[in-house]
């Protein structure tokens, strides 16, 4: 249960950090620079974890894809707002467990077996992995597009740990 609250808190910390970084972005930027792409898919792959918390057969191939997340804003905000609420408060996203992955692309290789078995931690962890990696390109599309960000936006924790460690070593 400690491990899912931790992973948990991680995805959390994550997506509170998309809704602040909304609030400093102009609607067109927003749009342009792709930002509402990167972030639309992220959060499409925490709604298919969601999907499948109750039969625990999760499918990332089944993402909605919902344009209107990559067009405004504030349907992104509303859709982390949903999020955040549903992995802090639903029982069945802090129970560790079996769960059931579908293979990517799995109806186009022709595999009959498609769903691979996995944890909802494992999940939970590959899920904060995900979203940092694509806030890493939102970071680099946006400092094209002259937008100055917090330099942690987009780096993994590990990474921000290993820094701090060698700054705190030179020092």
């Amino acid at each position: 249960m400690q491990r899912q609250s931790a992973l948990i808190s991680n995805n959390v910390r994550c997506l509170r950090e998309a809704a602040r970084l909304l609030e400093t972005l102009d609607e067109a930027v927003y749009t342009e620079s792709r930002t509402g792409a990167h972030l639309r898919h992220a959060l499409d792959f925490y709604q298919c974890f969601l999907d499948g918390l109750g039969s625990s057969h999760i499918d990332y191939d089944a993402r909605r894809r919902d344009e209107s997340i990559e067009r405004s804003r504030e349907t992104a905000a509303m859709a982390i707002r949903s999020i955040i609420y549903a992995l802090e408060t639903r029982p069945e996203a802090r129970q560790e467990r079996i769960v059931w992955v579908r293979m990517e692309d799995a109806g186009a290789s022709g595999v009959r077996e498609s769903f691979m078995e996995s944890s909802l931690s494992r999940e939970l962890q590959a899920l904060s992995s995900h979203t940092v990696h694509h806030f890493a390109l939102i970071s680099l599309t946006l400092q094209l597009h002259g937008v100055q960000l917090d330099a942690d936006f987009g780096v993994a924790p590990s990474t921000l740990r290993y820094l701090a460690s060698q700054t705190a070593e030179a020092a």
